[in-house]
């Protein structure tokens, strides 16, 4: 359970979200990562290599080596981060999801809300 300071801070965050996508190399994801935060569409990314993934593509079975990135954002940016997206990562059908922000330390929230020019409401 979490702590009642983080559970206070729940409907301040409901604007925020973390997006993930992949990347193919360390290079092309890092240069997605800098495109991001210079446009301040993400106060961060987390950039881990190493993640191997496993999918259907074309009805087969394809085994690739990835980058994936943790972005730090605002649903309002979402449509941005898209278009960033598919113009820097090669991919024919880039990875996207957002998930919802529900509950966070209230300070951190409100730096990520800050480092892209939101307020939290």
């Amino acid at each position: 359970m979490l702590s009642g300071c983080l559970k206070r801070y729940a409907d301040m965050s409901s604007d925020l979200r973390l997006v993930l996508t992949t990347c193919g190399s360390r290079d092309i994801a890092q240069r997605l990562a800098d495109a991001l935060v210079e446009r301040r569409l993400a106060a961060c990314v987390n950039v881990l290599p190493g993640i191997s993934s496993t999918y259907r593509w074309m009805g087969k079975i394809e085994h690739d080596d990835e980058v994936l990135l943790m972005v730090k954002t605002a649903k309002t940016e979402l449509a941005a981060i898209e278009a960033t997206i598919k113009s820097v990562s090669g991919y024919e059908l880039p990875e996207l999801l957002a998930v919802e922000i529900s509950e966070g330390a209230a300070d951190y929230l409100a730096w990520i809300a800050a480092s892209i020019g939101k307020e939290l409401t």
